[in-house]
């Protein structure tokens, strides 16, 4: 755009400046661009702008856009649009130049944020110190975005519901479980819906862990103590992963392969086959791809939210279309890396830039699953990036995979993180399930009788199946419902609830044996009661194996 406004015409001079509809003269005469406008060859003009000629007429534009008369000759704030048309003209030349080598720094984009909520000088102060320890510290500029409005949020509410509050030392608990109350009971003002559970407890973690960092390093005009607890904060409900069911996922991989975009669908294929983050594929570097040595292809996925590097195996469809994506990456310089401040070359890049994550993600997505039938109601899709990770996640646990590859696939730093998958494909669990509750299973026990003949109410038979996997015991289960109370039976062998499969046999040979072993001891010392007690057990257990069909002795 600016190329183009600055030689439109071979036949133009300085003194036509017609090519500049939107500009007066003086923006143009004060910039180091003017001087290029008698060029007859415009195509020129790249081997001859510097950072500084593309500095001055930003300047210029700017200084422009304060000028008093600026109204008068754009009214109805039209010059607002032309500053953001030529400052998104400009960044894409910056990016040209860059990569032919004409300007050292790679261009940055701007980004312009709401107004930051007004809050005292006190607060601002101590506010702008503790952002200032957290980026020390590594924290991300989204993390401190999201700290600073959450805090200037609180403020803003304390200084005008309690206007002795003048400083974050006179801020008790009190104040901050006021606060929590508040957002029980209000409405966002952003939404003009109820806070959501997520919003809340963001919130008031911020809140929590900015007073407890504060205490704990000694500042001065800080409460000297934390002011909200682990207990204090909302409970977030454990959620079983979103993996995309296998017929589902069949129609949405056909769709994904007739995308026209190569980089959209490699970005998807990726995600399917790796399990990796949005973020690390749109970061992933041009030689990102290599194989193990007996030829199976290997991602590198780089530095991401774990904070660290990983290889993980891959599909050969993600592989080809990577190749595919290499070859027609042309010669561009490389970027700089948040994280690790390493300048490398990046594989998805188009016309010199990055693309950004909705188009590689959200709008592919978008199109797929209209293709597959995958919609709500209102026309979007069901399916968005992140279920590939729960997807390959799942697939891993149900075939059987370690948690440690599972966990290294998925980057994650801790084993619980991963054991919600192991738990949900538990095949061993699934099958003892079966063998219990399942049709035609063979049961012995008290209750054995009642849940072949269907006596057993509905009501009881849920709370069974829900419930089912904490009922284990060492010989079986024991499926007492909680209004029926604590099982009061000592040995639950006898337990009206008991119940148990053929999978329980070796247990209860062995314990068989223990209690004969038991008798033999209690004959020994005289003790009536004890033989008589065990004796009972033993028969109970012959009983118990001869309703499974299964031999009383090894």
């Amino acid at each position: 755009m600016v190329l183009a406004m600055i030689g439109a015409s071979q036949n133009q001079t300085s003194h036509d400046l017609t090519i500049f509809p939107r500009l007066p003269v003086s923006v143009l005469q004060a910039s180091g661009l003017f001087k290029y406008l008698h060029l007859k060859h415009p195509h020129r003009l790249l081997s001859r702008i510097s950072e500084k000629d593309i500095t001055e007429f930003e300047n210029a534009i700017e200084d422009f856009n304060q000028h008093d008369e600026k109204d008068l000759l754009y009214p109805n704030n039209l010059f607002e649009q032309s500053i953001k048309e030529y400052k998104s003209a400009l960044f894409r030349l910056r990016v040209v130049l860059y990569h032919l080598g004409q300007i050292t720094s790679e261009p940055k984009r701007v980004y312009k944020y709401t107004r930051q909520t007004l809050i005292p000088k006190p607060f601002e102060d101590l506010l702008n110190r503790y952002i200032y320890v957290r980026r020390i510290q590594g924290a991300r500029p989204a993390t401190l975005g999201k700290i600073s409005s959450n805090i200037r949020s609180l403020v803003h509410w304390l200084v005008n519901t309690f206007p002795e509050i003048t400083s974050f030392r006179m801020v008790t608990r009190d104040h901050i479980l006021a606060y929590a109350q508040m957002l029980n009971d209000t409405l966002s003002p952003q939404t003009h819906r109820p806070y959501s559970l997520e919003s809340k407890l963001t919130r008031l973690s911020t809140i929590s862990t900015f007073f407890q960092d504060m205490a704990s390093w000694g500042w001065e005009d800080v409460p000297l103590r934390p002011l909200l607890g682990p207990r204090d904060l909302p409970k977030r409900p454990i959620r079983i992963p979103r993996y995309i069911p296998e017929d589902e996922l069949n129609r949405l991989m056909d769709q994904i392969r007739l995308l026209l975009c190569p980089y959209q669908r490699t970005a998807l294929l990726i995600a399917r086959w790796s399990g990796a983050r949005r973020g690390e594929i749109r970061n992933l570097e041009l030689d990102c791809l290599d194989s193990y040595p007996d030829g199976t292809p290997r991602l590198r996925i780089p530095v991401g939210k774990g904070r660290s590097e990983r290889i993980i195996p891959l599909n050969e469809e993600a592989a080809e279309a990577i190749r595919d994506l290499q070859s027609q990456v042309g010669s561009v310089r490389g970027f700089t890396d948040n994280q690790t401040g390493k300048v490398a070359k990046r594989l998805f890049v188009r016309r010199g830039l990055r693309l950004s994550a909705a188009y590689l993600f959200e709008t592919s997505l978008g199109i797929a699953c209209r293709g597959a039938g995958l919609t709500d109601d209102e026309g979007n899709p069901t399916v968005n990036a992140h279920r590939f990770r729960h997807t390959v996640a799942t697939q891993l646990a149900e075939r059987g995979a370690k948690i440690h590859t599972i966990m290294r696939v998925l980057g994650h730093t801790s084993v619980e993180m991963t054991m919600v998958y192991a738990q949900i494909s538990d095949r061993t669990v699934l099958e003892d399930y079966q063998k219990v509750l399942g049709p035609g299973a063979t049961i012995a026990g008290p209750l054995a009788t009642a849940l072949r003949s269907g006596t057993v109410r509905n009501e009881e038979i849920d709370w069974i199946k829900k419930n089912f996997f904490k009922t284990e015991l060492e010989l079986g289960h024991c499926l007492r419902l909680p209004q029926e109370g604590p099982c009061e039976c000592d040995l639950y062998l006898s337990c009206a609830k008991f119940v148990t499969t053929k999978d329980y046999a070796p247990r209860l040979r062995d314990r068989r044996k223990r209690e004969i072993e038991l008798i033999a001891e209690a004959k020994e010392n005289g003790w009536e009661r004890e033989v008589e007690r065990h004796m009972c057990t033993v028969q109970r257990i012959d009983n118990l194996l001869l309703e499974l069909d299964e031999p009383v002795e090894d």
